[in-house]
């Protein structure tokens, strides 16, 4: 989408009959308040991040009161010495003891019941003691009340159960400020389970059923705060099991590691446990714990089975756990050369990552998130993405090679096909697409207020020039591209495919969704979210089409939006598995998959074209702006979306497909395009698309340096129609290639550009292609972009970092001239805030760690390792590697979303759709969310609520991270 922290992806859809858009998982959502004078109400949150000799300190301030709070100037006194080093956020200084702080240019607007955040790095020696007052601009502050800490003590993550058997649930719970806990409720993921009032908290339960459990406690005290713990795994089993965890293990040359064993449930009588190696590597053995045995008083008190490697060998070994009248467990022991910690690492993550008790994935895929309460691009947790697939792809890359088991690579990509690529039951009618008549025009406007849209038939529009050569070369009219959002658990209740059209709450999911639709302005906090396929069953008299677009009649009809990152991650993702199993001499192994990602790659130029395949450059006028007669229509960069659609009805004869217009900066793959184009097992069947992607590598090199400011980072964009409507854009508006420059393109809220994981996405395919090539213009780039980075990166000495997290931009770049490229000197960055995301620091990661590899740059190197290394002993939990955030953007649950007046409708749970409807009234399923009780203390006036979330790109990442610098520089 990260809130708090930034993170990752937006993705905005505009179609002629209908879109969606994508916003990043990573950006957060804010608000525009007006500015006028305030009474100062307000509360003061203090955390801090202490190595011993130096700390940080984070402060958010919230405007307790009913008036903007314009301008502001916080103050406060330590007790001890410590030094102000510097500060993000404000500008900060300091006096003797007293600390003084007044917001920066951006931030100091506070509307009521928001918040604002700011921080600083200080040293001290002796007592570092948290200043106990604060004021903002000379009123005190209140303290902010800390809601309880909430530990699931019991079970154990990964603990397996038989089913029937009781599963002993126990917490511990601290309250804050004098305040005492008054109950601990015990959840079954957003299912509650039950309740104790008293200590030691404790809840047996037999009713589970079986597979996969998330189990939660959630405190409240007396003060009426609240906290839930951090989920913990569980499995129950259909009869008595063998359990052994973990069930990935590393295990470098000459060493030994260790795995254990118990059993799910009490036996009669003794059971012996044997495990033996079962197949692979004979390099690695059983040296203790081959037989062991369990009474029926420690069953479930796990024994150590040791594997023990030889000092040559290396691939992977099952080793298999079994007991007599038991369903046996098997653990996968890869032998890794002795210099390779950082593969140990990535499969210790990675067995978090892929064990289904943890919660990542489902039967049907990956989750966005372990946790359900996360409001980003996707609205809740265990909604699921494009973008989440493709680093699923990765990852199981990344797994064949460290381990040589290329089955899991390919199953992800058959996973992803089966759940992510519309079926051509989901997209009947492409028969009937007219490729000289795309699709009918109409305007994106500037807020949801002013939406429908009208459709506007006058208006001309180019012709596709690739759908007949991707017929030929397939043969079939379908669209071999991913959806770019699903609802993994069919929470929202449409039950949308794969194969079905509406089939309502009951139909156990995925169901294909989408949300964004109505224009720059409509944040996530503001959408409608609606099924791909409107059957007219759900929302109002004409399904939800009328709130997107005006027309004088509705037809039943289905759409989908693919987002070109993540296809293109997927095709990167298959070249890492093509590259890596053929240095094993196993290039048969994924040869079938890398063909259908070169397949996917093909459709994937639908990203290259204008919205409606006008033609590129000074594009000014939906009327006047001439229409595309072929390749003229294509800016060969990869662009926000493109989208497709069609009736529901076989005999009403007509399908849509669309480009777009807006491309970021953040969305370019060169690595994916160099693949596309010049690498023989990805090339493209179609008769022009290994050439397009040949000239698309060298549009999309020129665009980085179009867009890197004077300073090294890469700023947003171009448009090929301005405001989305072909409209003029201001005076002195530089260009590329006639695409006018938009340093916030697509999205304004929040703007697009301002969140540094683009630049670590996006640079980090620049290293990759850089690392594989060589290639000069790729290195001119990184050069400058890795010494700006480095120049705004914190290394602390207990290993805890900062890096960027809101970029601030000005001025813009010179117009391109590919014959004399300007220098950008009047194009700059700022670092607003910092951050220690663990997701954008492992892209970050991974970018130096490519980078130094070919350019052999010693800071590069040093940084990258150090940023694994801060994660791996800083931020490690049961679940993975993750931080605390502060959500101050969970004050817009409340924010309404507009609906035409007079409009009504219904979601298929009942939730009313009108004009009184908000974010929170359309997803009344929050409300029965274990953590819900604190976002209602936010809104209440409580302090910002404090998620850790695991996010599954976010872990994805930084397991890669590992194996990249396992591979190229350990």
């Amino acid at each position: 989408m990260d809130p708090g922290r930034k993170r990752r992806t937006v993705r905005r859809l505009w179609t002629a009959v209908a879109a969606a858009f994508a916003l990043p998982l990573s950006m957060l959502a804010t608000g525009t308040p007006a500015a006028h004078a305030a009474s100062v109400q307000c509360s003061v949150d203090y955390r801090t991040d202490d190595w011993g000799a130096g700390f940080t300190a984070d402060l958010t301030i919230t405007n307790r009161g009913t008036d903007t709070i314009d301008g502001w100037t916080l103050s406060y006194a330590y007790a001890g010495d410590q030094k102000l080093s510097n500060g993000w956020n404000g500008t900060w200084s300091q006096s003797g003891r007293t600390v003084t702080v007044k917001n920066a240019s951006y931030n100091g607007t506070i509307a009521a019941g928001a918040a604002v955040s700011t921080g600083a790095q200080f040293t001290y020696s002796g007592t570092n003691t948290a200043p106990t007052a604060f004021t903002v601009n000379g009123t005190t502050c209140a303290g902010a009340h800390q809601p309880p800490v909430t530990v699931l003590t019991s079970p154990s993550a990964g603990a397996v159960y038989t089913q029937g058997t009781a599963v002993p649930l126990a917490a511990t719970a601290a309250a804050a400020d004098d305040a005492t806990i008054g109950k601990v409720e015990f959840y079954d993921d957003t299912t509650l389970l039950g309740t104790d009032t008293s200590a030691p908290y404790s809840l047996s339960v037999s009713s589970l059923t079986v597979g996969s459990h998330s189990l939660v406690a959630k405190a409240y005290d007396s003060l009426g705060a609240s906290a839930a713990s951090t989920p913990v795994g569980i499995t129950v089993a259909s009869g008595p099991a063998v359990v052994a965890s973990p069930s990935q293990l590393g295990v470098q040359q000459g060493r030994s590691g260790t795995f254990s064993v118990k059993l799910s449930t009490r036996p009669s009588a003794n059971v012996t446990v044997s495990t033996a190696r079962t197949d692979g590597n004979t390099g690695l053995s059983v040296t203790a714990g081959s037989s062991l045995t369990f009474t029926p008083s420690d069953w479930n008190t796990a024994q150590t089975v040791t594997i023990t490697a030889d000092s040559s060998g290396t691939g992977s070994a099952t080793f298999t756990a079994s007991a007599t009248g038991h369903t046996r467990a098997t653990v996968t022991v890869t032998e890794l050369p002795a210099s390779k910690a950082y593969d140990a690492r990535f499969l210790d993550l990675y067995g978090k990552i892929t064990n289904p008790a943890n919660g990542y994935l489902s039967p049907k895929g990956p989750y966005h998130s372990v946790e359900t309460l996360i409001v980003e691009a996707p609205d809740q947790g265990h909604e699921t993405t494009s973008e989440a697939y493709s680093y699923l792809l990765w990852l199981q890359a990344m797994y064949g090679k460290v381990t040589g088991d290329w089955s899991k690579f390919n199953g992800a990509w058959e996973l992803m096909e089966k759940y992510m690529i519309p079926t051509h039951a989901d997209q009947p009618t492409n028969s009937f697409y007219n490729a000289s008549k795309p699709a009918t025009y109409a305007p994106e406007l500037d807020t949801p207020n002013e939406y429908p849209a009208r459709l506007d038939t006058s208006v001309s529009v180019g012709s596709d020039p690739v759908s007949g050569e991707l017929k030929s070369a397939y043969g079939t009219d379908d669209v071999y591209g991913m959806h770019w959002i699903q609802d993994v658990d069919n929470v929202y209740g449409y039950g949308n495919g794969p194969g079905r059209c509406e089939a309502g709450p009951a139909a156990t999911g995925p169901s294909y969704i989408n949300t964004f639709q109505r224009g720059p302005q409509e944040s996530v906090w503001e959408t409608v979210p609606q099924p791909t396929c409107d059957a007219f069953k759900y929302g109002g008299r004409n399904g939800y089409l009328d709130l997107f677009t005006g027309d004088s009649s509705y037809a039943r009809q289905w759409k989908y939006t693919d987002a070109p990152d993540a296809d293109a991650r997927a095709v990167q993702a298959a070249y890492w598995a093509d590259v890596w199993a053929k240095a094993q001499g196993r290039s048969a192994d994924v040869s079938a998959t890398v063909a259908k990602a070169a397949k996917m790659g093909d459709y994937l130029r639908y990203a290259m074209y204008d919205k409606y395949f006008k033609k590129i450059g000074n594009c000014v006028g939906a009327s006047a702006c001439p229409a595309g007669t072929g390749k003229d229509a294509s800016h060969y960069l990869l662009s926000w979306y493109y989208a497709w659609g069609g009736a529901t009805d076989t005999s009403a004869g007509w399908a849509w497909r669309i480009g777009s217009s807006h491309v970021h900066g953040g969305y370019q793959n060169p690595l994916a395009a160099y693949a596309l184009s010049s690498y023989a097992d990805l090339k493209p069947r179609s008769a022009t698309g290994a050439t397009d992607w040949g000239k698309s590598l060298q549009r999309q090199l020129e665009f980085y340096q179009w867009l890197q400011s004077s300073e090294g980072a890469i700023a947003g964009g171009a448009t090929n129609s301005w405001q989305g409507r072909y409209a003029t854009p201001p005076a002195g508006t530089s260009t590329f290639y006639g695409m006018a420059y938009d340093w916030q393109p697509v999205y304004h809220d929040p703007p697009s550009n301002q969140w540094f994981g683009f630049q670590a996405w996006s640079v980090e395919r620049v290293a990759e292609y850089y690392q594989q090539t060589g290639n000069a213009q790729a290195k001119a780039v990184l050069d400058k972009w890795v010494k700006w980075a480095l120049s705004k990166t914190t290394i602390n000495p207990d290993g805890t970092y900062r890096i960027p997290s809101t970029l601030q931009w000005s001025g813009r770049p010179d117009t391109w001239n590919p014959s004399s490229p300007g220098s950008n000197s009047g194009l700059h960055v700022t670092v607003a805030d910092y951050t220690d995301d663990v997701g954008v620091a492992a892209a970050y990661a991974r970018t130096l760690t490519y980078y130094a590899a070919r350019s052999g740059d010693a800071a590069a190197k040093s940084t990258a390792k150090a940023l694994l290394d801060g994660m791996w002993n800083n931020h490690q939990d049961g679940l993975g590697i993750a931080v605390p955030e502060t959500r101050t953007d969970y004050s817009r649950f409340g924010d309404s979303v507009y609906v035409p007046s007079g409009w009504t409708g219904t979601m298929p749970n009942g939730d009313a759709i009108n004009s009184s409807s908000t974010f929170t009234s359309l997803r009344s399923f929050y409300k029965s969310d274990p953590n819900w009780s604190k976002i209602e203390a936010y809104l209440r006036g409580g302090a910002a609520p404090v998620f850790t979330y695991h996010r599954f790109w976010a872990q994805a990442d930084i397991a890669l991270a590992m194996g990249s610098y396992a591979e190229l520089l350990e």
